[in-house]
Formats: C-alpha cells, sequence, structure tokens
C-alpha cells in the first residue's frame, strides 16, 4: 500500500528518484540559478494575539504557533513545478533523457530530453521528445516503473507504455517525416509491459507482461516476454508458473535470461529467487520457471532483488538480504562483495519495478549507493577478481562535492561523469552532473520548479531516536525525523511548544528521508513541528528492524507513531493537547489505528488510508493482494479485532478523510464506509473525494485542496486562526 501523490520515479540504474509527490518524500521544487523567483514573506497581517516586534526593516511578529503567514502555499508549490526523475543515457547518441510528471497537466509523464541549447528548450533546459498528447506510464503491479526502454546502440527508438491503452509504443527520434508513434503491442487494455531491456542478437524487447484477460486479481498473469518490435505484434513467453516477476536481463551475449521470481503470499522485500534461463539453445529451451537454473534464493526466506550482468566479466550481480542487510553478491557465492551493515538498492526496493541501485562503469569498475546517516555515500570499486570481495574500494559523499542525498546514477560513455538526481532538506532536488576524477562541486543542469523559498522559512530536520517496544513488549529503538517551527518573520512567546503533526510514510515496507519536501515546510513554515517516522517495519534500517512489521502491522506501526509523539511532548518540543497525525495508504491505516487504539493523538487525516482490513484483502489488486499474509496473518478474527471500522466505538476525536475516486489499491468504498460509519457516531468529520485520482493525486487542483484542506481542518479542531483558511463541511462540529 506505497503510495506516490504523483508517482515517484523509478530508474533502471538507480532506484527510487525524485517525483512531485505530498505528503511521500521525493517531492521536486527546486531553484533554477538563471531564471530563479524567490518568494519573499509577506508582511504580517494585525490581529487578536499577534504582536509585531522589532524595527520597521526587521519585523518578528509574535504570534500563535498554526498562525503564521507563509510564502509555501499549495499553489507556490504545484505552480510551474514538475516532477523529474528516470534518468536515461541514450545508447546511440549519449543524450540524457528524463521523464516529468506535469500536474497542470493533468499528471501526465512526458520524456524529455536535456537540450539547454535547443530553441524550445524548456526553463530546465529540455525538450519534449514524446507527444504532447502521450502518457508515458505503465500500470504492471499499479505502481508501475520501468515505463522507458531504448532500442540498441545506433538506433534511435525509444519504447514506452501509453496509459490510457497500456499499449508499448515505439518512437523513433529526430524522424524527418516527423512520424508519429507506432504500437508494437495488440490493442484492447489486456496486456501490460515493464521493466524492458533491449536484446541485440534478436533485436527483440525483454519485458514483465501482465496479462488482465480475466481482471480478478487472482485471475492476472505475470510473465516474462520477448516482444518484436517489427510490427508484427508477436510476443514469445520466456518464464512463466509463477505468480510475479521482475528485472528481465539478458547476458551480454544473449544466450542468457536472468530475472526475478515470487509467489504468493511473499513480497519482493521477503522471499524472492533469482533464475537463468538458457535461450541459446532452442532444443532445450523451456518456459517453465521450476526447470530454470536456480543461482540464489533456495532457502525461500531471502530477498533477491536487482540483477545485473558484468558486462565484460559477464558474472551476474544481485542484491542480497542474506546477511541482514541488501548487500551486493555476485555467481551465487555467500560472501559479499561488499558487506556492509547498511542497506543498498534504494529507499523502498521492489515497489516499482526497473529499480537498480548500483551499476558498472566502462571500465568495469562497480558503482553503488548506501545511506549513512541520512546522508547517501557512492562506493566505486574493482571487481576484476571474479572470485574474490571488491577492491581498491573509493567511498565519496558530501565532502567531495557531492549533494547530502542523491541516486538513480547514470554513467556517461567515458564513465568519468556521472549523472543523478540529488539535494538535500534544504535544497530541493535537482538533476546533476559530476565528475569522478575532478570530485568538485556537483554542477545541478535542471530543476523541477523556477521558484525558490527563503532560507527563512526552511526547517532543517534532525534524526530523533525515541525508545518504543515491539509487537511482544520488549524494549525498542526507533526512528524519525523531527522538524522545528521555522519563520524567521514570526515567534511564539504565549505558547509553551507548538502543535505536532505527526507522519507515517505508506507502505508500510518503505521509509521516509530528508530530502527537500515542501510538503513538510508547508506546516513547519506556519508554525507546526512536524515528526516524520520510519516506524518498525521501515526500510533502510537492515532487515531485522524491516521484519518487525510481520504479523505485527497495526501494533508495531501504531505504538511507534505514539511513542515518537510522547517523545518529543516529554522533549518539551510538542504541545500534548494538539497532536494530530496524517498518512497516504499504509499510513492511513496507522493514522486511523492511532486514532482508533490509543488516546495519544487528538485528530488525524487519512489519505485514501485503510479503515476495514477484511474488505482490502478481498478487494486491492494482485501484486497486495496477499500483502496481509505476513503483515497479519490469515486469522479474520484478527483482521476484524486491527480494523479501525470495527472499533469506532473507541475512536472520539475529529477525523479528514481524502480519497481518489478511480483508486484500485485502496478502492474509495474503504473511505466512505469510514465517513459514514464516523458521521453515524457524532463524531467531527469530513470527506473529500477528488474525480479521476487514483492512489494518490496527481492533477494539481486536488494536491492543493488536500494540503489546504488539512491545515483548515486542524485548524478548525484546534481553534487556531488560519489565515485565508478554506471553508470545510465538517459534520458533527
Amino acid at each position: 500500500f506505497f503510495f506516490f501523490l504523483i508517482d515517484s520515479f523509478c530508474d533502471m540504474r538507480g532506484g527510487i528518484l525524485a517525483a512531485l509527490v505530498i505528503p511521500s518524500r521525493s517531492f521536486l521544487l527546486s531553484p533554477r540559478k538563471s531564471l530563479g523567483l524567490t518568494f519573499g514573506l509577506t508582511s504580517a497581517e494585525a490581529s487578536v494575539g499577534r504582536r509585531t516586534l522589532g524595527s520597521v526593516c526587521n519585523m518578528v511578529t509574535d504570534s500563535p504557533f498554526g498562525t503564521w503567514t507563509s510564502p509555501i502555499t499549495s499553489k507556490a508549490i504545484t505552480a510551474g513545478s514538475v516532477g523529474v526523475g528516470s534518468l536515461h543515457i541514450d545508447p546511440s547518441s549519449g543524450d540524457l533523457l528524463w521523464i516529468e510528471g506535469r500536474p497542470q497537466e493533468g499528471g501526465r509523464y512526458v520524456i524529455c530530453k536535456y537540450d539547454p541549447d535547443a530553441r524550445i528548450s524548456s526553463e530546465r533546459g529540455a525538450v519534449d521528445v514524446s507527444p504532447k498528447e502521450s502518457n508515458v506510464r505503465t500500470r504492471v503491479h499499479e505502481y508501475g516503473g520501468g515505463a522507458v526502454t531504448f532500442g540498441g546502440k545506433g538506433s534511435k527508438e525509444i519504447y514506452y507504455s501509453e496509459f490510457a491503452t497500456q499499449r508499448l509504443m515505439k518512437l523513433v527520434q529526430d524522424s524527418p517525416d516527423g512520424s508519429e508513434p507506432t504500437p508494437v503491442t495488440p490493442d484492447g487494455n489486456r496486456f501490460r509491459f515493464a521493466d524492458g531491456v533491449w536484446e541485440p542478437s534478436t533485436l527483440r524487447l525483454m519485458m514483465v507482461r501482465e496479462d488482465h484477460l480475466e481482471p480478478h486479481p487472482k485471475d492476472v498473469v505475470n510473465q516474462i516476454v520477448a516482444v518484436s518490435v517489427d510490427g508484427s505484434e508477436s510476443m514469445e513467453v520466456l518464464a512463466t508458473g509463477n505468480d510475479f516477476y521482475a528485472a528481465p536481463r539478458p547476458s551480454p551475449d544473449g544466450t542468457k535470461l536472468a530475472y526475478i521470481t515470487w509467489n504468493h503470499p511473499n513480497m519482493p522485500w521477503d522471499a524472492t529467487e533469482l533464475r537463468v534461463t538458457q535461450l541459446a539453445d532452442a532444443g532445450a529451451f523451456t518456459d517453465e520457471t521450476d526447470k530454470h537454473d536456480l543461482i540464489a534464493g533456495e532457502d525461500g526466506d531471502t530477498s533477491i532483488i536487482q540483477p545485473l550482468w558484468h558486462p565484460q566479466t559477464s558474472d551476474l550481480y544481485y542484491i542480497s538480504d542474506q546477511s541482514g542487510y541488501w548487500n551486493i553478491y555476485r555467481n551465487g557465492t555467500s560472501a559479499s562483495i561488499l558487506p556492509l551493515n547498511f542497506d543498498f538498492g534504494g529507499r523502498a526496493p521492489g515497489w516499482q519495478l526497473g529499480q537498480q541501485g548500483y551499476g558498472f562503469l566502462p571500465d568495469g569498475k562497480i558503482y553503488a549507493t548506501y545511506t549513512k546517516d541520512g546522508e547517501t555515500k557512492l562506493i566505486v570499486a574493482s571487481v576484476a577478481d571474479s572470485d574474490g570481495p571488491a577492491t581498491n574500494i573509493e567511498e565519496y559523499g558530501t565532502e567531495h562535492g557531492l549533494p547530502p542525498q542523491f541516486g538513480g546514477i547514470v554513467p556517461s560513455a567515458s564513465g568519468d561523469t556521472l549523472y543523478f538526481i540529488g539535494g538535500s532538506s534544504s535544497i530541493p532536488t535537482s538533476v546533476y552532473s559530476w565528475s569522478l576524477s575532478q570530485c568538485g562541486p556537483a554542477i545541478q543542469l535542471a530543476s523541477s520548479s523556477s521558484l525558490k523559498f527563503s532560507d527563512n522559512v526552511i526547517s532543517v530536520p534532525r534524526q530523533v531516536e525515541f525508545p518504543t517496544t515491539d509487537s511482544e513488549g520488549k524494549a525498542k529503538t526507533a526512528f524519525g525525523y523531527y522538524y522545528p517551527p521555522q519563520n524567521k518573520a514570526y515567534q511564539c512567546t504565549m505558547e509553551k511548544a507548538p502543535p505536532l503533526l505527526v507522519k507515517a510514510h505508506g507502505g508500510p515496507t518503505a521509509c521516509t528521508s530528508t530530502s527537500f519536501n515542501p510538503a513538510i515546510q508547508f506546516w513547519t513554515s506556519r508554525g507546526f513541528a512536524v515528526l516524520d517516522v520510519d516506524y518498525g517495519g521501515s526500510t533502510g534500517y537492515g532487515r531485522e528492524y524491516r521484519r518487525r512489521l510481520r504479523n505485527s502491522w497495526g501494533i508495531v506501526d501504531i505504538d511507534d507513531v505514539c511513542a515518537g509523539a510522547q517523545y518529543l511532548v516529554k522533549e518539551g518540543l510538542a504541545d500534548p493537547e494538539r497532536l494530530c497525525i496524517d498518512g497516504g495508504s499504509a499510513g492511513g491505516y496507522t493514522t486511523l489505528g492511532a486514532l482508533t487504539f490509543k488516546d495519544v493523538f487528538t485528530a488525524g487525516c487519512s489519505l485514501y488510508g485503510i479503515g476495514d482490513l477484511t474488505a482490502l484483502a478481498g478487494d486491492t489488486h494482485k501484486f497486495e493482494s496477499r500483502y496481509l499474509d505476513g503483515l497479519i496473518g490469515k486469522d479474520e478474527a484478527i483482521y476484524k479485532d486491527r480494523s479501525p471500522i470495527e472499533h469506532v466505538d473507541s475512536l472520539s476525536c475529529p477525523v479528514l478523510l481524502l480519497q481518489g475516486d478511480e483508486d484500485k489499491i485502496v478502492p474509495p468504498n474503504q473511505a466512505e464506509m469510514m465517513f459514514s460509519t464516523l458521521k453515524n457516531k457524532g463524531i467531527p468529520s469530513c470527506i473529500r473525494l477528488y474525480k479521476g485520482e487514483q492512489h494518490g493525486f496527481r492533477k494539481a487542483e486536488n494536491i492543493e485542496d488536500a494540503l489546504d484542506s488539512e491545515l483548515a481542518f486542524f485548524g478548525r479542531v484546534y481553534g487556531i486562526d488560519v489565515p485565508d483558511a478554506v471553508q470545510l463541511d465538517i459534520v458533527n462540529l
């Protein structure tokens, strides 16, 4: 139940990248140095409870927390801003390309090429490659990823999934006759495609295919296929028989195909297999997965992800959590080539297709990234010895000119220049280039917005560790990021502590980060404190931490968000009477559960959250249809026991529900049933349904309304005089 308000982009070369999202941690809002527009602080309005202090040139207004006026408005967040991610290097031209998500264009996705000297380039120095009516997005697993594949070297062809039809389209760049893209797969919305790789020896695409001939989740069929691009619309099945497939990767000589596969009830972070099939011997070929060579994952309790062949040695590399952390291995050996007590592979591996948290440079060296103490580290090492660990290991970070957070690395043809998405908690995310040989400051090539907010209103987070308990009551530690109120035009001397908004991320097998997120700064610049929690079950802290939610969803996560809030109250950083919580999807479930089963929070907002676990188990899509088996178990009595909608009698605080009416992952009936129950019980509540939205909000007007509605809701509940608050129909208030 991972969520993106505008999908995070998943790059075949570097994991989850940046996107315009609320409230997930992938929002892009970056200054363009030459066109930057700085929004200054507005003058404070005189009103009851507000005092202006200081000189005319340096006014500081004394005003209650939550009443501060901020330039970080919902419209400022969406206006002129786009999501930028999924970097690619065109194998034919060497051009840098990416995908943009555009809220102002209905949330559609566009393939763009970096060409700052072009006559019609955008403010990001890019030109559109895909047609203006196209929407480049796949719905495999509903979360998509890996929607774009390039043809071989010397080819100008790009293959992409068209969202409306889910057909695979062939686009010829710089076509002299200006021809439109042509389909290479059948019409009819039956098939979906993702995670493709061009196989030069057969001139075909190796891809994950999802067959929706029978649309019920249990009848949807996932396979790996080879797609012909000659217009025949023919496809050959290469691997079938299991529930799920990912990462089809042909060997450099085209004779073998490696891939990841798994079956219900496992998820890709629970237990998967790495298998290899022979493609060269037509007589011996079989598409039956259980007859393909099993390289790793034979114990049925290890997560194997992101296979990749070395382009020169043809050794097969992959990431495994067999050591307790997602480390990099080779050729089925028991020892990692880079043994570290940190996770490689990206922030939330497995949710989207096409993720790749490491790769190879032209000289054969491996590069990989991991996060340490909130900052990304780059490792470059030699792997010339196919039998031993990596050697000549070099590590790079901020001291070498890299930004504090970065990912999605794609190397240039020479290998010296690395391109990536990067930023920090106070520097919005952008596309950068960086020289490996010179190690100078990374160069910003493009940013997602021409807007720039003053440092005066940017809250810088700090990581906090706080005591909590696991499902058996044993003492544990959980983590989060605390953002204090920040707006230098204001202070508050009349209240001891600010209201606190606790955020529960989606997944639940995912995590937050300190990447710049104006959806958090929206709150802190108005006088709220924010705690972004990595509750037990989150990724990035190793397998033991990630598995804390096994059979314990609705217990561990709820205990952790409550413990985090209580920790900040004890530290004097939050008002115990004004503790509110929000979360989307799985985070919405944690929100509703915390409000229902605990008495820590006094208000909450659920964004497309889960209220009825039993209904969800029978009504969600295939990818997550058995997710609850591992998170909760199979006992229907436990489902009811942990479903907030079954225990509304114990809920007594106001709730706001925000929901898209086309959501296939958490259907809108979840929010509608919850609202009806709350209304009938007399609990202050409000629901807002957004037409045409799926799992997350992609349209600018709905992103804006979601933020403004939540602020207005908490303002009404806590009696905060929110400037220019939108009007809400809150029943029972």
